[in-house]
């Protein structure tokens, strides 16, 4: 509990502060070809529910263009997807802007994933507990499959994590990131070059209808 109130937040501040210092090079070097290959803006920002599902503005480094249909529609994901921009996601080398959000109090080194707020909505009760921590750069889901694990399992592996927050499990959890990270393990799901939506999901596995999933998207465009 100490660890949690107090302790986490300090190591926090302190790592994603010598974080940002000693890859600050390898941020310039990544900004700089996101420019020349992707062009601008160089940051995605994002907003995401965070703690208490308070909403905040998530930085990653861009890695999709703008591509867009006769009708001016963004094209596919897995069209807008480049190579680099699969680089940059395999390595992690996108998530480093998130040392901000760390830093800043939006997010914590370790924790649940920040999920889109359209995913929110369509949790259950029990699955949204979830946000009554920071959501982290890393968490207990992904050293157990990163992307490539079902929406099941996620919120389990989440929701197992708050019953049992110390500092020798986020110590496991950051060396065995750094790992998975390394080998570039589970970087997608299955077939995928970009991670399904819980609501898609949900409809496609027909847990929910469409008229349900309709609505639910209504909702979470008013967040």
């Amino acid at each position: 509990m100490i660890y949690q109130k107090y302790v986490k937040r300090i190591l926090d501040i302190t790592l994603s502060c010598a974080s940002i210092i000693v890859l600050s090079p390898v941020m310039g070097v990544t900004a700089i070809l996101v420019k020349q290959k992707l062009g601008s803006p160089v940051i995605f920002k994002q907003k995401r529910p965070g703690k208490d599902e308070k909403i905040f503005t998530m930085y990653k480094f861009r890695t999709m263009t703008d591509e867009r249909d006769e009708k001016g529609e963004l094209l596919p994901d897995s069209i807008r997807l480049t190579k680099f921009g699969k680089m940059l996601r395999s390595t992690s080398l996108d998530e480093l802007p998130e040392l901000f959000n760390i830093f800043k109090g939006d997010m914590s080194i370790v924790g649940p994933r920040p999920q889109l707020i359209k995913d929110l909505v369509f949790m259950t009760p029990e699955q949204r507990k979830r946000q009554t921590v920071l959501p982290g750069l890393t968490g207990w889901a992904q050293i157990n499959g990163r992307n490539d694990v079902t929406w099941e399992d996620k919120f389990k592996y989440d929701l197992e994590y708050l019953k049992n927050i110390s500092f020798l499990k986020d110590y496991k959890i950051i060396v065995k990131t750094i790992t998975k990270v390394f080998v570039r393990e589970g970087i997608n799901a299955k077939g995928m070059d970009t991670a399904e939506d819980l609501g898609d999901y949900l409809l496609k596995q027909k847990m929910i209808s469409l008229n349900q999933y309709n609505m639910l998207t209504k909702k979470a465009e008013r967040l």
